[in-house]
């Protein structure tokens, strides 16, 4: 009886990494699932067009401070710009011409807001090396991109270029895409900021 007792312990012994190991493969099948799931609800999601209320989010900036969108909503436009990647060419024309009109947007009553999946240090280098003050938020992961419907170019290759001007309701006004002409980004949103609050012209721009 003894000597059962002592297998039957034994026995109870050996099955305890198994039961762990098994608990552990359960609940990373479920986060992973779960994460799935939310990432195919995202990627479901209708883009947003002209017309659209913006999705609410929060990023962290290139200093690392959180920023809500919906903190800045009431008070300004926005003009929020998806881009591909710190530093490249046309994404360095792109921020420094937007970094050149900077006081011209703000003038007019307007806040500049560049989204990238990089990560805060990236931001902080771009914006250090071509000293960019305005707002730079770090989307890693792109979910935020995911959520406004960006679309990708490059058969899905290279993440799209867009920009999208929104009043101070959140509502989007106007929508502007091409991975090519990078800095007609700026002109478009600043054409688009000035109609919609009388803003005279300040020369400067290309527009």
């Amino acid at each position: 009886m003894e000597k059962k007792r002592s297998e039957m312990k034994g026995g109870g012994g050996r099955c305890a990494p198994l039961l762990g190991a098994l608990l552990l493969t359960l609940v990373v099948s479920c986060s992973t699932n779960r994460q799935n799931h939310t990432e195919q609800r995202e990627n479901s999601m209708k883009p947003v067009s002209v017309g659209s209320t913006i999705p609410l989010f929060e990023l962290p900036d290139q200093h690392g401070a959180t920023v809500r969108i919906d903190s800045l909503l009431g008070r300004k436009m926005l003009v929020i710009y998806f881009y591909p990647k710190d530093d490249s060419p046309g994404c360095t024309k792109q921020a420094c011409y937007f970094q050149d009109m900077y006081e011209v947007f703000r003038e007019a009553g307007a806040e500049v807001i560049g989204i990238s999946g990089q990560s805060v240090e990236s931001h902080r280098a771009f914006a250090e090396k071509y000293h960019l003050s305005f707002i730079l938020l770090s989307d890693a992961g792109n979910r935020v991109r995911r959520r406004f419907g960006v679309p990708a170019d490059l058969l899905g290759l290279l993440p799209g270029r867009v920009t999208y001007v929104v009043d101070r309701n959140g509502t989007i006004v106007y929508m502007f895409d091409s991975q090519t002409q990078a800095e007609r980004h700026v002109d478009e949103a600043l054409r688009v900021i000035r109609e919609k609050t009388g803003a005279a012209a300040t020369e400067g721009g290309n527009s």
